[in-house]
Formats: structure tokens, C-alpha cells, sequence
């Protein structure tokens, strides 16, 4: 994807770092998402992504630099508020309300918005997306297989309607063919017009279907660039396509 001086920055870290209590988690992470891409951020566990995904959803705070949306700094801005400046979040471990049924988890997306006709809509479309859902939407999400409820857990978010969609390992745990389903699904999402921001472990898969990438370790980027120049990299195919 060419970048040229029209194209602006949906999100940006600047120099950002965050703590867990005493643990510096984040060390000066800075990163661009434009409007309309898919950028992924890999890297192995407690390379801290996913408190990079809790820093830019508001549910940590960083202690230096700044997160800004759309132009906007949000670095204190509490999550509730992210979620109406239309920024939701897949999180990762499928985080679903087990008790209720598919239809009414998806409700539960579309929380923050009281435009009846459009939510209607995009309950269509998220069972277009994903047939399964539709299969089982008096189902209650508990009874689910772990790949259903993944789609459940990235419906849900679609129902918020997002400008941003942060998807947090949406292929963890699952069965080779259904990572395939979920990585297809994600591209048509972006190609209907949404920014995503995928942390993803299985870097392979992810530089497939991202336009550009970030490599994350010990919570600091070593390594950024095109997806396909990630991919063609000697440190990432030794450290995260396993080979020697």
C-alpha cells in the first residue's frame, strides 16, 4: 500500500510506556495504524502485546508518551469513552458472556448505540460473515466450540460498529482450518472499510494478511516495515516462523 501525505494516522503511540505495578512492561513503543489498513504486531508471549492492545483501549494507562486517535489524545481517557470514539476490541482468550445466547451476546456489542436500523444491519452482516453464528444464535456462548465462540468474540465487536478493531490472538488455540476461516474473515472485515490492529502469534498467518507489521520484544520494537519484508526477514523466520 503506497503511502502518500493524503493518507492519516487512525492511531499513533508515541513513545509510550506502561507499567504493571512495578513491571515496566512498555519501553517507548511508538506506532502508526492508517485508515484502512491491517497492521499486525507480533511476537512471543510477554513480548507485551497485549498490554499494548490494553494501553490503546484505555484499560491501562501509560505512564509516558501518548496514545492519540484520530488526532485525539487518549492516553487518560477512561475505556468506556474509547469504545464510543469507535475503538473495540476482540481481547484475546475469547472473553464471552457464556450464559447468554449468540444473539444476545452480539446485543451486547452493540452497547453504545441506539440507532436500531443500523444494529439490525450489522447483525446481518456478522452472520453473513460467519454462518455458524447465525446456525446457533439461540445458543447460549458457553455451549460453543472454541472456534465458534472466537467468532462470537469478534462478531461482538464488529456490533460496536468500530473505525478501530483490535483483535487479540484471534487464532489461539484453534484448529489449522479454522485459523484460516477466522484470517479470511478478518481481511473481508478490512476490505468493508475497518482499521484493524491484529496481535498475533502466529506470525506466519498474520504477515499474509497485514499490509504492514510491527515486531515486538521485551516491549520494545526491534523491527518494522511491509508485511512481505517481515515475512523475507532472517530474524523473523528464525525466532518466529521456526526455522533454523
Amino acid at each position: 500500500m503506497a503511502h502518500n501525505g493524503t493518507r492519516e494516522h487512525m492511531l499513533e503511540l508515541r513513545n509510550v510506556h506502561s507499567y504493571y505495578g512495578a513491571i515496566h512492561a512498555l519501553k517507548g513503543i511508538s506506532l502508526t495504524v492508517d485508515r484502512g489498513e491491517i497492521v499486525t504486531l507480533i511476537g512471543s508471549n510477554g513480548a507485551g502485546k497485549t498490554t499494548t492492545i490494553r494501553t490503546i483501549s484505555g484499560i491501562l494507562h501509560p505512564r509516558e508518551g501518548q496514545v492519540i486517535l484520530e488526532g485525539r489524545d487518549i492516553s487518560h481517557t477512561p475505556a468506556y469513552e474509547i469504545v464510543k470514539l469507535g475503538v473495540a476490541q476482540s481481547p484475546e482468550g475469547r472473553r464471552i458472556f457464556p450464559r447468554l445466547t449468540v444473539l444476545e451476546n452480539l446485543e451486547m456489542g452493540a452497547y453504545t448505540r441506539n440507532d436500531p436500523q443500523g444494529i439490525a444491519e450489522d447483525l446481518e452482516r456478522v452472520f453473513e460473515l460467519f454462518p455458524r453464528l447465525k446456525e446457533r444464535r439461540n445458543q447460549q456462548g458457553g455451549t460453543l466450540s472454541g472456534g465458534e465462540q472466537q467468532m462470537l468474540a469478534i462478531g461482538r465487536a464488529l456490533m460496536a460498529r468500530p473505525k478501530l478493531l483490535l483483535l487479540d490472538e484471534p487464532s489461539m488455540g484453534l484448529a489449522p482450518v479454522l485459523v484460516e476461516t477466522i484470517f479470511e474473515t478478518i481481511v473481508e472485515i478490512n476490505k468493508q472499510g475497518t482499521t484493524i490492529l491484529l496481535v498475533e502469534q502466529n506470525a506466519l498467518m498474520a504477515l499474509e494478511v497485514a499490509h504492514r507489521g510491527y515486531v515486538l520484544q521485551t516491549g520494545q520494537i526491534v523491527l518494522e516495515g511491509p508485511a512481505q519484508e517481515l515475512a523475507a526477514s532472517e530474524m523473523v523466520r528464525k525466532a518466529y516462523l521456526g526455522e533454523e
